[in-house]
């Protein structure tokens, strides 16, 4: 993956209408005139994927009130995201990509490193999409740990 298929600020996004985990199809257009965090993470009921996820369920109030959605994406089934919704009680909607075409449109999918070694795969992105539709933060390669804290400190929320 190159960074020039990467997303930068005042870039506009890649539409999408993607299954949530009850099969509903969500799309990108449903949140304009509001801003929306799309992130991207690489399986549900993971160590590192659900400590991101429930940071976003228990910092949901705050940013819903600064006016700011929440969408998860990766690659797993509807299934497999219900059970982990219903789980970990989150409280936004996760959307299932398995063909991953959102996610290597967004250049949140390619190379990376793990464990030493260049591989293939998700890679933990976040993304905030302004009112207009257009990307206002592009965070790549981001941690599991810490990020939502860091994220509402970059966004006064």
């Amino acid at each position: 993956m190159t960074d020039n298929s990467r997303l930068s600020p005042g870039d506009t996004p890649p539409a999408f209408a993607l299954p949530d985990a009850d099969g509903n199809e969500v799309s990108l257009a449903d949140y304009r005139g509001r801003k929306v965090v799309v992130y991207f993470y690489p399986a549900a009921s993971t160590p590192g994927c659900t400590k991101q996820a429930c940071d976003f369920r228990d910092n949901l109030a705050e940013l819903n009130e600064s006016g700011i959605d929440v969408i998860g994406i990766s690659p797993d089934k509807p299934a497999k995201l219900a059970k982990f919704r219903d789980t970990e009680e989150l409280t936004f909607p996760l959307l299932s990509d398995p063909d991953k075409s959102t996610l290597e449109a967004w250049g949140a999918f390619g190379e990376k490193k793990m464990y030493g070694k260049t591989v293939q795969g998700v890679i933990r992105s976040t993304f905030v999409v302004d009112e207009e539709g257009k990307i206002a933060v592009a965070q790549y390669n981001v941690r599991a740990t810490g990020h939502v804290a860091k994220l509402r400190r970059d966004l006064s929320v």
